[in-house]
């Protein structure tokens, strides 16, 4: 089992895993007509050859059925660490009766989301596993690439004379005062010393621990992406740098994603359980991120929905259909997929689409917001989409968002409509 962890986490380190679904290059037109600014999601590693929906090789998700952890016990479990250290001992009572814990490395146990683990085993051990009377599926985790990397200069100086208005934050009327409320950022982390951003340190988490040294800097954002998405979100009304649309919210970082935008299905489940356990109702969440369709992940961010908590979800990036993706296609209580526009409420030709599962439409092209290092950036995607519908929902309490007009260009013929708050 040594040699098999050694192996995911090689696959993992050099950057195989979940695609974000935001493009990470500089300044899109705004007219959408060079299709090279957008990043390709199913483009091969640099140096490798593996491709979006590669399997990890010795890596399963299990999902036991209700009836394993039934509710009515988790309940009495009111914090994570009480429903996660439960998973555990319920996977290794079950693993021993199997006589399989000696040929079972287990990576995460879900106590919350899902019920049930992640772990290291070979075809026939996860076999078994499937066959057996309180598992109800298991799933291999999965992997997905992403070409290039952070725009041009690292994003990395000040914002400089005076506080911005982003296009996109002007669009659907934010920079409304969200002091006080809450949103989780399921991402790359966030840059936790920002000063446009209130960050809640002790809440932020690393779920990268299948990659040896990857959580060495916790929650911190070592790519970018997830500080770009946390000041679309709630930037400070602070006159420099940029507004968000529910200005001054906390972020919480649930990090995910490495410093190459690299995670895996199995540690995206992990922080989808976490927010889970610990988000409060109203609370909420924002997830740019996806790949290949998964059950597990379905699962999981339906029962975040399910929890109160509000789900932005960016629809990819392929110009394809969004029910292509995970977690892109999930349909729930309090679930929202977003897709892509560029200023005058035109379609951003790199958008996926359809509906269901697509609600809303948001800006998404050359979008100004925070970055790594205290800095800022412009970037493009349907992951700067999504944090709009995020900090729109922050805001919203109750009920569906407002909205006004639709986009234009909707390539399935039923154009989304444009959330406002």
């Amino acid at each position: 089992m040594k040699k098999s962890y050694l192996l995911l986490a090689s696959l993992v380190t050099a950057g195989v895993a979940l695609f974000i679904a935001g493009c990470l290059k500089e300044s899109l037109p705004s007219t959408d007509t060079n299709p090279s600014d957008v990043q390709s999601v199913v483009a091969p590693v640099s140096g490798g050859d593996l491709v979006a929906g590669t399997p990890i090789e010795g890596h399963y998700i299990v999902v036991f059925k209700d009836e394993v952890m039934p509710e009515t016990a988790m309940r009495q479990m009111a914090s994570y660490d009480a429903r996660t250290e439960f998973a555990q001992q319920t996977t290794r009572q079950i693993l021993k009766e199997m006589k399989l814990d000696k040929a079972v490395g287990i990576s995460y146990a879900y106590g919350t989301a899902i019920k049930g683990f992640s772990g290291e085993m070979d075809q026939q051990t996860a076999d078994r596993l499937a066959a057996d009377p309180r598992v109800a599926y298991v799933e291999q985790d999965q992997v997905a690439t992403i070409v290039g990397g952070p725009p041009g200069g690292g994003g990395g100086g000040g914002g400089g004379g005076g506080q911005t208005t982003p296009w996109g934050i002007a669009r659907v009327n934010g920079g409304a005062n969200g002091v006080g409320k809450v949103a989780w950022i399921i991402d790359s982390g966030i840059d936790l010393n920002h000063p446009d951003l209130t960050v809640d340190v002790n809440r932020s988490k690393c779920f990268l621990d299948t990659s040896p040294n990857a959580c060495k800097n916790g929650p911190e954002d070592e790519n970018g992406h997830g500080t770009h998405v946390a000041g679309i979100v709630a930037a400070k009304d602070n006159t420099t740098g940029v507004i968000g649309v529910a200005a001054g919210a906390s972020v919480v970082a649930v990090r995910v994603l490495d410093r190459n935008g690299s995670g895996s299905y199995s540690g995206v489940i992990a922080g989808v359980d976490y927010v889970t356990a610990t988000a409060a109702s109203g609370d909420a969440a924002n997830m740019s991120l996806g790949g290949p369709t998964s059950s597990a992940l379905d699962a999981a961010v339906i029962a975040l929905g399910n929890h109160g908590v509000k789900l932005a979800m960016a629809a990819g990036n392929e110009s394809t259909s969004a029910n292509n993706s995970s977690p892109a296609r999930a349909n729930g209580n309090n679930i929202y997929t977003v897709s892509a526009m560029a200023q005058g409420d035109l379609w951003a030709y790199y958008s996926n689409y359809d509906n269901p599962p697509v609600d809303y439409c948001e800006p998404g092209s050359s979008i100004y917001s925070c970055y790594k290092n205290g800095g800022y950036a412009t970037l493009s995607g349907t992951s700067m989409a999504s944090p709009h519908l995020c900090g729109i929902l922050l805001l919203l309490g109750n009920g569906n968002p407002a909205t006004d007009g639709t986009v234009s260009g909707d390539p399935d013929g039923n154009p989304d409509p444009i959330a406002v708050h």
